[in-house]
C-alpha cells in the first residue's frame, strides 16, 4: 500500500544541523498511528453478520460502512497533504489522530446503522488529515541514508495494515471481550491512539507550516462531490433496481471530476496553487495510470470482501474462521511481492506488471473451478487454498511495483503531489470495489445461490484485469528508482555524515 505527502516543501536537514535525539521514536509513532488508520479500512470486513443481528445492517449498510470509510479517507487526502503545508504537519497530524481517535469511539458506541455510517464517514474524514502527514513528519527528521533506510521500514510495515485488518477483526469479534461483539474492532483504537498522541506531542518537534501555501477549497469541494456522485448511486443501485437518479449522479460525477481537471488548470493560470500539480494532468503515461490504480484495487479490495462474505454467509464460518480464511491470500499477497520487489521488477521491468495479471487470471480460474466442486456440506477454507493464493501472488507482483512505474512518467518536482493523488485513487477504488463487487454479490446471494454470486465476482475481476492488462502497455517500461520517489534526487549525494548535501 502506498501513502504518501501531497508536497514537501521543508528541506532535509543539513550538514551543520544535528540529528533528532528522538527520532526514531518518531518513526515508531508514525508507524503505530497510520497502521491504526489503515487497519479500519479493512478490519469491519468480517463484522458483517455482527452488524445485521446487532444493528440490523443489510448489503447496502454494510457496503457503506466499509466502503464509506475509503470513499472520505480518497476524496480528502490530498486536501490533507495541503493543510499540512499550510498549518505544519504536527500539528495536522495530532489534530488528525485526536479525530480519528475520538471518531472510532463514537463508532463503537454507534446506536443504528444509520449513525454507524455517518461515524465510519467521519473516521475517514480525519485518516485524510492523518495519512498525508507522516512522511512529511520522517523527511524533516531524518536525512541521507537513515532516510533510506526509514522508507524501507515505513512502506511493507505499513502495507501489513490492510492484510491483517480482516484477520484482527475476525479475533476481535469472536473472542467477544467483554460482550462488546463488532464494537471491539473500534475501541481497541482507543489506547493505540491515545498513547500514540501523548507520545507525539511530547516528542515530534514543533515545525511551523507555510502561510503563503493556498489551499485550494473548490477544488477540494469538487474532488468530494464527484466522489460522492459516484459511489452513491454505486451502493444504492442494486437495492432500488437502478432508477433513472442513479444513472444521472454518475453522469454528474463524470463531469464533475472534469470540471475539477479544468479549475485546476484555471487556478494554475491565475498564479495561485492547485490541489493537483497542473503538469501531471498533461502527462499520458500519468493519466492512464490513475485508471491503472483504480481497476486494480477496486478489483483486489472488491474480491477480497466477496471472499469474506462468502465465507461468513454462504458457508456459516465464524468471524474467526472468516479472517483467517484470508491467510492464503495474504501469504500469496507477501510472496508476489518479495519476488517483485526483490528481483522481477529490476530485471524485466514493466513486463512484472504484465504477468502479475495474468497469473491473478490464472488463480481466479482455479478458484472457479474449486467452487463449482464445492460441497457445502463438507467444505472447509483448504478446498479454495490454492486458488487464493496464486491470486495473491499475482497481486504482489502488481503491488510491489505499480506506483514505481506510474511515479517513472513524473518529474522530480511532482512526485510529492503524484504520490498523493495516486493514493487517494486508490483508496476511492477500494470504496468503488466494495460497492459493485458487494452489489454483484448480494444480487445472487439474495436468491441463496452464494456460489453463483463468487462466480459473477469473478467474472468482473476478470473483466477488470483485462483492461488492466491492456493500460500496462502504456506506462514506462522501467520503474523510478526507489531513492527517487522518496524525494532523494540524483542532483543529491550523502556527505561522511549520512546527511544530504547537494553536488
Amino acid at each position: 500500500m502506498e501513502v504518501s505527502d501531497v508536497r514537501d516543501p521543508s528541506p532535509t536537514p543539513d550538514q551543520t544541523t544535528e540529528p533528532y535525539r528522538w527520532r526514531w521514536l518518531i518513526l515508531v509513532v508514525m508507524i503505530v498511528a497510520e497502521i491504526m488508520d489503515l487497519l479500519d479500512a479493512s478490519i469491519v470486513n468480517v463484522a458483517g453478520p455482527d452488524l445485521e443481528r446487532s444493528l440490523g445492517a443489510g448489503s447496502v449498510g454494510l457496503q457503506w460502512v466499509i466502503g464509506g470509510y475509503a470513499l472520505t479517507l480518497g476524496a480528502g487526502l490530498v486536501l490533507g497533504g495541503r493543510l499540512g503545508d499550510r498549518y505544519g504537519r504536527r500539528r495536522m497530524f495530532l489534530i488528525g489522530l485526536a479525530s480519528f481517535t475520538a471518531a472510532s469511539l463514537l463508532c463503537a458506541i454507534a446506536p443504528n446503522i444509520e449513525s454507524l455510517i455517518a461515524f465510519r464517514l467521519l473516521q475517514g474524514t480525519a485518516g485524510a488529515m492523518l495519512l498525508p502527514q507522516g512522511l512529511g513528519l520522517l523527511r524533516e527528521n531524518f536525512s541521507g541514508p537513515e532516510l533510506t533506510k526509514v522508507f524501507a521500514i515505513f512502506g511493507p510495515v505499513l502495507g501489513l495494515g490492510g492484510i491483517i485488518g480482516p484477520v484482527l477483526g475476525g479475533f476481535l469479534i469472536e473472542g467477544d471481550f467483554f460482550g462488546l461483539g463488532w464494537r471491539s474492532v473500534f475501541l481497541i483504537n482507543l489506547p493505540i491512539g491515545i498513547a500514540a498522541l501523548i507520545i507525539a506531542a511530547t516528542f515530534v518537534p514543533k515545525k511551523t507550516g507555510d502561510r503563503t501555501v493556498r489551499v485550494d477549497m473548490t477544488g477540494a469541494a469538487l474532488v468530494v462531490a464527484s466522489c460522492a456522485l459516484l459511489v452513491l448511486p454505486l451502493n444504492q443501485g442494486q437495492e432500488e433496481g437502478w432508477p433513472l437518479w442513479t444513472w444521472l449522479s454518475m453522469a454528474a460525477s463524470a463531469i464533475g471530476f472534469a470540471l475539477f481537471t479544468l479549475q485546476q488548470r484555471r487556478t494554475a493560470a491565475a498564479g495561485r496553487e492547485p490541489l493537483v500539480t497542473p503538469g501531471l494532468l498533461r502527462k499520458p503515461a500519468f493519466t492512464v495510470g490513475l485508471g491503472g490504480i483504480s481497476l486494480f484495487f477496486g478489483g483486489l479490495i472488491g474480491t477480497q470482501l466477496v471472499l469474506t462474505l462468502f465465507l461468513q454467509i454462504g458457508q456459516h464460518f465464524t468471524a474467526g474462521d472468516a479472517g483467517l480464511g484470508n491467510l492464503p491470500l495474504a501469504v500469496g499477497t507477501a510472496i508476489g511481492g518479495a519476488i517483485s520487489g526483490a528481483f522481477l521488477a529490476d530485471k524485466i521491468g514493466r513486463k512484472v506488471l504484465q504477468i502479475g495479471p495474468l497469473v491473478q487470471l490464472a488463480g481466479a480460474a482455479v478458484l472457479w473451478f474449486e467452487l463449482d466442486g464445492l460441497d457445502s456440506a463438507s467444505f472447509s477454507i483448504w478446498d479454495i487454498v490454492p486458488g487464493t493464493t496464486v491470486s495473491g501472488i499475482g497481486a504482489g507482483m502488481v503491488i510491489a511495483a505499480l506506483f514505481s512505474f506510474i511515479l517513472a512518467a513524473v518529474d522530480d518536482d511532482e512526485i510529492g503531489s503524484a504520490s498523493g493523488v495516486l493514493s487517494a485513487v486508490q483508496a476511492v477504488g477500494g470504496s468503488i470495489g466494495v460497492a459493485v463487487f458487494g452489489s454483484v454479490f448480494f444480487a445472487q446471494a439474495e436468491t441463496g445461490d452464494f456460489t453463483g454470486g463468487f462466480h459473477r465476482a469473478l467474472i468482473v475481476q476478470a473483466c477488470l484485469l483485462v483492461v488492466f492488462l491492456a493500460i500496462t502497455f502504456l506506462l514506462p517500461k522501467k520503474g523510478r528508482p526507489e531513492d527517487e520517489q522518496h524525494g532523494i534526487t540524483p542532483e543529491a549525494t550523502a556527505d561522511g555524515h549520512g546527511r544530504v548535501a547537494p553536488r
